[in-house]
């Protein structure tokens, strides 16, 4: 029943989210922008997310190279369709990054006679590879925030009126932190030290160093730039003609509200904070709510060829469960016709392709 409830509360709130919005808002005008958008710009979002997707499974490779396991280039792309699918249709936002990382490290790199687990290093590949992608996604969101004069006047406004839970809210994040670091050092004096330390040295070699940061800094800087690409292509295709100059301040904070994983692949979250950061910037927060509906229907449509990847991927478990089930029949019936003969382990490799007998 327990791993039923998390998954269980997140969908509550992604509903209720979504359902407190739908109160506020004019959703019969919502369903008529989202029923009229233009094709050539939906088709174009969709597009952008090939790059996308290819520029992050390069950075996991590369990440993965790093620290010293093995990531072939089309299972990297790949499995990165199939994961960005699952944590679309799955709660919590991050489920389909834990399944690539298990995936990955459920591999044995064979090295000669030598067959390692990958299954640590593989758990921080992921990690790693998409702190990254966060650390780049929120340096773009301040300096979004810096160089916008609405949404600074916006929030300066915000924080006079509610200068008291905002103290509270800084207090709360300083104190979060330090409990942080006097649990890492806690665990660095610990039985968990040493693997808190591996994971020092695997980032420092695959993210902080002289000649990967820059590599990872470029990738993760393209990869929002694609997510700010789709973004204004939503903006296009339901016909909201505002400057591109206007809108690009809003788009990073509102991404960051997607990073919380609360709910099913940012939904209710995501809207909420367009609720809030559109007022800020004196818009109306029906048009961000509308902007960021079609921004996750877009990326839901960009994920689908991670579907193909798991239906595949069942098709193929289940022509080599037949195939199992194949091996044993014909092992049985060996030992019944010849029960002194000795029926080896690879017979399944030992039958001829056209009839399936043995030899």
């Amino acid at each position: 029943m327990n791993r039923w409830l998390s998954p269980g509360l997140r969908l509550a709130a992604t509903l209720t989210l979504l359902g407190l919005l739908a109160w506020q808002l004019d959703t019969r005008e919502l369903l008529d922008r989202l029923g009229a958008l233009s094709p050539g710009w939906v088709i174009l979002a969709i597009l952008i997310g090939v790059p996308q997707v290819l520029l992050s499974a390069w950075r996991w490779r590369m990440t993965a190279h790093q620290i010293g396991i093995s990531l072939p280039w089309p299972t990297a792309i790949r499995e990165y369709y199939l994961a960005t699918f699952l944590n679309q249709v799955l709660p919590g936002g991050v489920v389909g990054d834990a399944a690539r990382a298990w995936r990955h490290g459920s591999a044995k790199q064979t090295s000669n006679t030598a067959s390692t687990s990958q299954s640590g290093p593989a758990i921080r590949a992921v990690i790693i590879e998409r702190a990254s992608g966060q650390v780049a996604l929120l340096a773009v969101a301040i300096l979004a925030i810096a160089l916008s004069p609405a949404l600074r006047g916006g929030i300066r406004q915000l924080w006079h009126a509610h200068a008291g839970a905002g103290w509270v809210g800084i207090i709360g994040l300083s104190l979060t932190a330090v409990l942080v670091l006097v649990a890492a050092f806690w665990l660095t004096r610990s039985r968990a030290g040493a693997a808190l330390k591996r994971f020092w040295q695997d980032l420092h070699r695959a993210l902080l160093t002289v000649k990967v940061w820059p590599a990872q800094l470029a990738s993760s800087l393209l990869i929002v730039a694609t997510y700010i690409a789709v973004f204004l292509c939503a903006a296009r295709a339901l016909g909201l003609e505002r400057p591109v100059g206007e809108l690009l301040p809003l788009i990073p904070p509102l991404l960051m509200a997607m990073a919380i994983p609360l709910t099913i692949a940012g939904w209710g979250l995501r809207e909420g904070a367009a609720a809030v950061i559109w007022p800020l910037a004196g818009l109306p927060a029906q048009e961000g709510v509308m902007l960021s509906v079609t921004y996750g229907l877009l990326i839901l449509a960009a994920s689908l060829p991670g579907l193909a990847v798991l239906l595949m991927d069942h098709r193929s478990a289940r022509r080599n469960a037949g195939r199992r089930a194949a091996d044993r029949r014909i092992v049985r019936d060996l030992q019944t016709f010849a029960p002194d003969s000795v029926v080896p382990d690879n017979i399944a490799s030992d039958r001829l392709a056209s009839g399936g007998e043995p030899r």
